[in-house]
């Protein structure tokens, strides 16, 4: 049985999403949803994984637990997971001086 999967992707190759639009609905730029089976999930993970060189990437998926769904993340990003009694959440790294250079 298959299961709702979201992945989204900023600053990838061109080729990581062509590679995700074969599997994948490209809804809005770089935020790709597809149903599939855990195999095929991991198997899409993997090729981000792979392809993602300097970008970021998220993955979401439904589960049977209290949130309903569970996610990965890669790359480099100021959003950060963290697990509290078993629950994730999105923790956020403070901006650096430098993104506000030029300001």
């Amino acid at each position: 049985m298959g299961s709702l999967m979201v992945v989204c992707v900023e600053n990838v190759p061109p080729r990581l999403r062509g590679r995700l639009a074969l599997w994948l609905v490209e809804v809005r730029s770089g935020v790709y949803v597809g149903n599939y089976s855990i195999r095929v999930r991991n198997m899409v993970w993997e090729t981000v994984l792979e392809g993602l060189e300097n970008g970021n990437a998220v993955m979401v998926w439904g589960e049977p637990n209290e949130a309903g769904y569970d996610f990965v993340t890669a790359g480099m990003n100021r959003r950060i997971p963290r697990e509290m009694d078993g629950v994730k959440f999105i923790s956020f790294l403070p901006e650096c001086e430098s993104d506000h250079a030029g300001s």
